[in-house]
């Protein structure tokens, strides 16, 4: 079994947001990988334990994104694939073309990602990705089983649970608690250093960088307000709610 597995580096849920110049500091942040793809990348290693084959990560971004790969290869994939060049300066359309460039030149029968990047809350790119390469998607998978050609898996439906039967190959796209993704231990963190590594460039795959232009701006960037200090209302559980609608209506404007 093919496994292909998109991968992006994001900074530390745990980073403090900074602001400069309108755009996001990444002075002295620690990137890691975004922990949705975390879940794919476990599941990825847990199809290829079940089935055999590979599992290749695959990423766009920047040369430090090299850094997320290495983990992964240090969890177990067993190649890495950068996409990374100077003129890539792309939004999530861009970013699903230049991973449609790459896979449809691949043989594979599974790929996965993260359901969304906790950096920019986007979830697009691995949807785009599967009406590009005209394969089925499942997204917020919760489980995955395949038998043969036959994938069946359980999603996340906004708070429900829904059954899905697709045929290989497939996109699937992991949710929290799918897995508990394994840490790399330091044998593994060494092999990592002398598995497969490629870094492939826009000419590489034969990209024009006009092709993958922004198709969204970004027209301001700023933090969500202070929270202010919360209110106790007091008084009879009538008395409560009465108090809380008009709050609703005068203060928050929410009704």
């Amino acid at each position: 079994m093919n496994i292909f597995c998109l991968l992006k580096q994001t900074f530390d849920t745990e980073e403090r947001i900074v602001i400069q110049n309108g755009r996001v500091s990444d002075d002295g942040v620690k990137y890691v990988i975004n922990p949705y793809d975390e879940y794919a990348v476990e599941e990825a290693l847990q199809l290829r334990e079940k089935h055999g084959g590979s599992v290749t990560v695959v990423s766009v971004g920047p040369a430090r994104a090299a850094e997320a790969l290495r983990s992964a290869l240090a969890m177990g994939a067993d190649e890495a694939v950068l996409i990374s060049d100077e003129r890539i300066e792309s939004d999530e359309a861009g970013i699903s073309y230049l991973l449609q460039a790459y896979l449809s030149k691949q043989a594979y029968d599974v790929i996965l990602g993260g359901n969304f990047s906790v950096d920019t809350g986007g979830g697009q790119v691995a949807v785009r990705l599967a009406a590009g390469l005209d394969i089925p998607h499942a997204a917020s998978i919760t489980s995955l089983d395949i038998d043969g050609t036959a994938a069946s898996v359980k999603r996340d439906a906004e708070g429900d649970t829904e059954s899905l039967e697709l045929t290989l190959p497939a996109l699937f796209t992991a949710q929290q608690g799918l897995n508990e993704p394994r840490y790399p231990s330091l044998p593994n963190i060494m092999k990592a250093k002398k598995k497969p590594f490629q870094t492939l460039s826009l000419d590489d795959l034969g990209v024009d960088a006009a092709a993958i232009a922004p198709l969204t701006k970004r027209l301001s960037l700023s933090l969500p307000p202070e929270r202010g200090a919360g209110q106790l209302i007091k008084g009879t559980p009538a008395e409560q709610a009465a108090r809380l609608v008009e709050l609703l209506r005068t203060e928050a404007k929410a009704i």
